[in-house]
């Protein structure tokens, strides 16, 4: 390996490393706010990336029906609940969140091409129909186990995996898609060549994080959820709702892994199953910041992602098995500089 191949390398674990980033910034949010191991946050990897390419192939992607199935399904439940307290205010609103609001995107769809549609606003409407899903599946699958035991919330996480990808087989079948580039620009570095694609990943993530940074630092939902992670009860006993918390956290989840998988679809295949394995590399960089510590977990993203790329050139048949190995010497130390702690502690 000579200097060039390096640095080539390097880009390419960087440009991954910023997505993997941003997957365990998600799941490092969810487990702190819920306590839930989100299995499925790559499945909205690849629903962002795979709707973007059904827009773009002058299809309604499948997803929208998904969207207004589950706003059906929670209309219901709430729109029950409300009706028995005799709240009609409340009523209205979960009818126009959840029925209202997919039924007008459905509109749009009749309305208008969505292949003729300028890419920005393809992107936008993509985002607008998997992001809801976030708080959707959270009202429906685990809001009503909230204070179960972390086990059977995993449990619930891996059938509602292995559910979105059977969705996702059927909604896109098998075959893999790639969506146009946002920019074909080409960037000379010395004798390093960057691509437009490369540094819209690597900016739209270092922006997200900053983002992200300044939500949790200065505003009061930001904050809320900051309190909900350390204390659910303090935080319950002070106004805020852990129920409202969950929702806001799974559509920031939600919303991280739509737009990533719009990120990446220009420069890789993406098949309805790419996501978990994209899910479970930022999985390990979760697991390095122990599922609590942002800044770690972003930088074992980088670090995973690096180990990735230059895996791929020393043994790439085994770049797989050299990243999730990683795993074992980090969960290693922190069994042994760690004290064990009960749940019901």
């Amino acid at each position: 390996m000579d200097l060039q191949i390096a640095i080539l390398l390097g880009q390419d674990g960087i440009t991954t490393g910023a997505i993997y980033a941003l997957l365990a910034l998600a799941l490092v949010l969810v487990f702190a706010v819920t306590r839930v191991i989100f299995i499925p946050q790559g499945e909205f990897v690849a629903f962002g990336a795979l709707t973007l390419a059904s827009l773009q192939g002058g299809n309604t992607p499948a997803t929208l029906w998904l969207l207004l199935g589950c706003g059906v399904a929670v209309a219901a439940v709430d729109g029950l609940a409300a009706v028995r307290r005799g709240d009609a205010r409340r009523l209205v609103s979960i009818l126009g969140w959840n029925l209202a609001y997919p039924l007008a995107l459905a509109a749009l769809f009749y309305a208008s091409q969505p292949g003729a549609m300028p890419m920005l606003l393809q992107i936008l409407v993509a985002l607008a129909i998997v992001v809801p899903l976030g708080p959707m599946i959270y009202r429906l699958a685990f809001q009503p186990i909230a204070e179960a035991p972390v086990l059977i919330l995993l449990i619930v996480s891996v059938a509602l995996h292995v559910t979105l990808v059977g969705l996702g087989l059927l909604f896109f079948g098998a075959e893999g898609t790639r969506t146009p580039a946002f920019s074909d620009a080409q960037f000379e570095l010395g004798s390093i060549m960057i691509s437009g694609q490369q540094l819209w990943v690597v900016g739209t993530s270092a922006l997200l994080i900053a983002v992200l940074y300044l939500f949790f630092g200065r505003t009061i939902y930001g904050k809320a959820l900051r309190a909900t992670a350390i204390n659910r009860n303090g935080a319950r006993l002070m106004g805020f709702s852990p129920v409202f918390a969950g929702k806001l956290t799974f559509l920031l989840a939600a919303f991280i892994g739509a737009l990533s998988g719009v990120l990446i679809a220009p420069v890789t295949t993406i098949y309805y199953d790419t996501g978990f394995l994209i899910g479970l590399k930022g999985f390990v960089a979760a697991i390095i910041g122990g599922l609590a510590s942002y800044p770690l977990a972003a930088a074992g993203a980088l670090t995973v992602g690096l180990l990735e790329s230059f895996s791929s050139f020393w043994a790439s048949a085994y770049k797989e098995v050299i990243v999730f190995t990683l795993i074992i010497p980090v969960l290693l130390w922190q069994s042994l500089t760690s004290h064990h702690i009960d749940e019901e502690e």
